[in-house]
């Protein structure tokens, strides 16, 4: 969708919500002169935009879970600047075009001060504009595009931020794991052609893996949706290679992986934190998993204080659900935009945006971290290693 047109949208949206608060049909939730958006009495309202439904709802899902502990855990202590926070979700349904509807919903209606989510690259690109134009701060949790915060022409975009690390990190992490830890000479690339985050991936790791003296021996592609992958792995399997990169969402994943284990190919499987899901387990199996790697935010058999914390409160509100890494990164965002709130004493937006920007040292579930000058947090990578279908801490890679 064309930013002229986004824009035409959210003006008439706009003018709408006007003509309802006038009529009596919006309730006010205060003002930048009241306090900033978001503002109304003794809370601050923030969105989430979350793909509760639709293909990658296990992502949103989890995003939220983590977000709701870490509000209740704000508030109980006390709240922002005095101030209890709301949340309000709306689900973009794991599509782009309804993630841009959430976002308008959610600035123009709902008014709130920040939006946390989407967790996939796409859908936080397609909210990018009506966050800007309404100057929303936005924090995705799992966007990993590098143009969410920084567009074509290589400006920064003011209000948009993340908690995770970036596509090209994830995929020189891979590719140095590869080459440096399992001491791999060629390797194979199975991508999704039709994801930005797949691609990002891919093509990081090609450029690290060939730099570091590798080979790269097929490159293969799948797009969302496929389900038989075995024409595509038999090419892969007959160019021998000693690796596999395959840069992809868990639904597709997980088939790749199941399918590929039963014809016999044994490499070793990496891919980044788009495997980071129950469901990868249940469509691969257990057995298929054994000698596979993902990069992860976090681990939760991490023997850092902080992580056991949070490993603990999270069993104990979700009936002894181990955390995985979209819960702590939607946990993190809310103490994210929480530090940013407190430093900058009010919910102007401006204030806001400047205060995340500034952020230095912030000690959270997923590692500490300070927001660099592209608003991308510096912080470490977890590689997790599946033994029975579990996760298990392999090791950490400072950027």
């Amino acid at each position: 969708m064309k930013k002229r047109k986004v824009a035409g949208i959210f003006l008439s949206l706009m003018l709408s919500a006007g003509m309802m608060a006038g009529c009596g049909g919006a309730k006010d939730t205060g003002s930048a002169g009241s306090g900033g958006q978001g503002a109304s009495g003794d809370t601050i309202k923030i969105g989430a935009n979350l793909e509760l439904s639709g293909g990658t709802a296990s992502y949103g899902q989890s995003a939220g879970q983590g977000i709701d502990l870490a509000v209740e855990e704000i508030n109980k202590n006390g709240g922002i600047n005095g101030k209890k926070l709301e949340v309000v979700k709306v689900d973009n349904k794991s599509d782009p075009a309804e993630s841009t509807n959430a976002a308008i919903k959610l600035t123009s209606q709902e008014k709130v001060t920040a939006i946390i989510g989407p967790a996939t690259s796409g859908a936080v690109l397609a909210e990018s504009d009506i966050a800007t134009d309404s100057k929303t701060v936005v924090i995705t949790p799992s966007g990993t595009n590098t143009q969410i915060t920084v567009g074509e022409d290589g400006k920064v975009k003011d209000y948009m931020f993340r908690t995770c690390f970036i596509d090209p990190f994830q995929g020189t992490v891979a590719a140095n794991f590869a080459s440096k830890e399992l001491k791999v000479s060629n390797a194979a690339i199975f991508a999704d052609n039709a994801s930005d985050y797949a691609k990002g991936l891919a093509a990081a790791f090609e450029k690290t893996f060939t730099g570091n003296g590798g080979k790269i021996v097929a490159k293969e592609a799948y797009v969302a949706k496929d389900t038989d992958f075995r024409a595509t792995l038999t090419r892969i399997k007959a160019a021998n290679p000693d690796f596999i990169f395959i840069p992809g969402y868990y639904e597709e994943v997980g088939l790749i992986i199941k399918q590929a284990r039963e014809m016999g190919i044994q490499a070793p499987l990496m891919g980044g934190d788009g495997w980071d899901s129950p469901t990868l387990v249940e469509l691969a199996g257990k057995d298929a998993l054994n000698n596979a790697y993902t990069i992860a935010h976090y681990a939760s058999d991490d023997p850092d204080p902080k992580i056991k914390d949070f490993v603990k409160a999270f069993e104990a509100k979700y009936s002894g659900k181990s955390p995985n890494g979209f819960n702590a990164l939607g946990y993190d965002s809310v103490y994210f935009l929480a530090d940013g709130l407190k430093r900058a004493g009010d919910l102007e937006p401006v204030k806001i945006k400047d205060a995340l920007a500034q952020t230095k040292d912030l000690p959270l579930v997923s590692g500490k971290f300070t927001v660099d000058e592209q608003h991308n947090p510096i912080k470490a990578a977890t590689i997790l290693k599946y033994e029975n279908g579990t996760q298990k801490f392999a090791a950490k890679i400072n950027p």
